[in-house]
């Protein structure tokens, strides 16, 4: 994700970023970054044809300005835009979304859904060939969207999408680790979300967007919105999947449909994974501080064979 507090615009600053990942590691860690830039007002479509031409870059991400944690810097007007899309379908390179208009006469619950229907569908029609990631659906009209498009356009799924609904952000009082844009939704649209999940359709994928804000941040009066999942959206996602009794589909969901989308190799290592019950951290530490995980505390089924590769 590109939407740092400096945001991530040009092909120098998303390598340094990537080198800067990669300095992090462990020597032996082969975890190899795939680099977005973020879409402002001021992108050239000659960006674009060069964007398309570096093997560090994956797609454009584009972020309505307002909508999300250091999204300041997006798109106010989304006909700003239109030569970069014009661009983007001709290079075909890939649009990324966080799909949510920034009104606020509109309900939190409800931006999403207005967002497909004032932004995205017009877009598509305009740019009928233009490859789109709908990035972290959260509502049935969502997965309706992307089930009844085309084929150039998927969309991504978060393990905290699939396991929480509004009443386990709110009820019993404001648990902020559970805070996240696009906010959490209802029952009824976390089950359709898991049903698109383990379904076995290609134009589903996981998407972890994952947020490792401090603890601190969190728990602040105006709590950054996000959730720390990385470390706990393997075996979440394995145990959504095998109570749905769909492991045989998980494969695809986490590791196949998304670099076939994206026309990247497949990750050639393996991991194994046992039915095995183990704690969640309550916290990992960073610097001199900490930040809190998706599922804090609670235990998880299934966990890392640590003895495969």
């Amino acid at each position: 994700m590109p939407n740092l507090k400096v945001p991530i615009i040009n092909i120098d600053q998303a390598i340094a970023y990537k080198k800067r990942i990669l300095n992090s590691l462990e020597p032996d860690n082969s975890f190899q970054p795939l680099m977005t830039l973020y879409l402002t007002a001021e992108t050239k479509p000659e960006l674009i044809k060069k964007a398309k031409e570096c093997e560090d870059l994956a797609a454009i991400k584009m972020y309505p300005a307002g909508a999300t944690t250091h999204s300041s810097h997006g798109i106010r007007e989304i006909r700003q835009a239109d030569v970069v899309f014009e661009m983007m379908q001709k290079v075909d390179m890939p649009l990324s979304i966080h799909g949510e208009v920034v009104d606020d006469n509109v309900d939190i619950f409800d931006r999403e859904k207005v967002f497909i229907d004032r932004i995205l569908l017009p877009l598509t029609k305009r740019y009928p060939s233009l490859r789109i990631v709908l990035e972290h659906l959260t509502t049935r009209e969502a997965v309706d969207f992307i089930r009844e498009s085309p084929a150039h356009i998927a969309g991504t799924i978060t393990v905290h999408h699939l396991l929480l609904n509004r009443n386990d952000l709110l009820v019993g009082g404001i648990k902020p680790h559970h805070y996240c844009l696009p906010i959490v939704k209802t029952e009824e649209d976390r089950l359709c979300l898991l049903e698109a999940a383990t379904s076995g359709n290609s134009k589903f994928f996981l998407g972890t967007d994952s947020a490792p804000h401090l603890q601190t941040d969190k728990e602040d009066n105006s709590g950054n919105a996000g959730i720390y999942s990385a470390p706990v959206a393997m075996p979440l996602c394995i145990e959504l999947f095998a109570k749905a009794d769909r492991l045989d589909r998980i494969e695809g969901f986490c590791s196949v449909f998304g670099a076939d989308f994206y026309g990247l190799s497949k990750n050639h290592q393996r991991l194994k994974f046992v039915s095995r019950e183990t704690e969640i951290p309550g916290k990992y530490p960073s610097g001199d501080q900490w930040v809190v995980p998706l599922m804090a505390g609670k235990t998880a089924s299934w966990c890392l064979d640590e003895g495969e590769n």
